[in-house]
């Protein structure tokens, strides 16, 4: 079966992989979108754990307004480049990661930097929760383990579904850029403000 130019296209499109890894991808899944999608996705996640250690020293401060003004980001989005930190792919991603926080409000870039006594509290609430709901055993540390995944899903920042295709989220995001970019890139801090937050003294 003979791969178009439009098929191509439209891989490009959603992936931004190269033209040649497109025709690869669409060659070795006989012409089916969404095989390609997965074998560039995969390409892109072996590329991305090879760059992982490389420095980050240049990148953009991306600042963004939502609302008239209400809702204000500022991402730091770091790559290895000035010539990719200029490029508009890269500008193209550090908007979408701040239109994403001001969307959904995350607490934290990673998993990892999640404060340990934040996953003990919502580890207690679980635990209570599934025991006043019942639960007995084994069953209250699976609905616990859950509830904790659920919880990292909406506060991680990596761990979001992506608002434009929530079948991907900002990691996902993040390594397709890594992927078709060729370098390491890194979100590393972030803060959002809306109007008429109470700040805690």
């Amino acid at each position: 079966m003979g791969i178009t130019t439009e098929q191509i296209k439209e891989l490009r499109k959603a992936t931004g992989a190269g033209v040649l890894d497109c025709r690869k991808a669409l060659e070795d899944s006989n012409g089916d979108f969404d095989k390609a999608v997965l074998v560039l996705r995969e390409k892109g996640l072996s590329k991305a754990a090879k760059r992982a250690g490389r420095e980050t020293g240049d990148g953009v401060v991306e600042l963004y307004t939502h609302g008239g003004g209400r809702v204000g980001v500022m991402v730091e989005v770091n790559c290895e480049t000035d010539f990719v930190a200029r490029s508009d792919a890269f500008r193209e991603l550090a908007h979408e990661v701040a239109l994403q926080i001001a969307a959904t409000s995350p607490g934290w870039v990673a998993e990892n930097t999640v404060p340990e006594e934040e996953i003990e509290k919502e580890h207690e609430l679980a635990l209570k929760q599934a025991k006043d709901d019942g639960k007995t055993g084994d069953v209250v540390d699976r609905i616990a383990d859950g509830r904790i995944a659920k919880y990292l899903d909406e506060v991680v920042l990596l761990r979001q579904p992506y608002i434009r295709d929530d079948r991907k989220t900002i990691n996902d995001l993040l390594n397709d850029a890594v992927a078709s970019l060729g370098e390491n890139i890194l979100i590393r801090r972030f803060e959002r403000w809306e109007l008429g937050e109470h700040i805690e003294d």
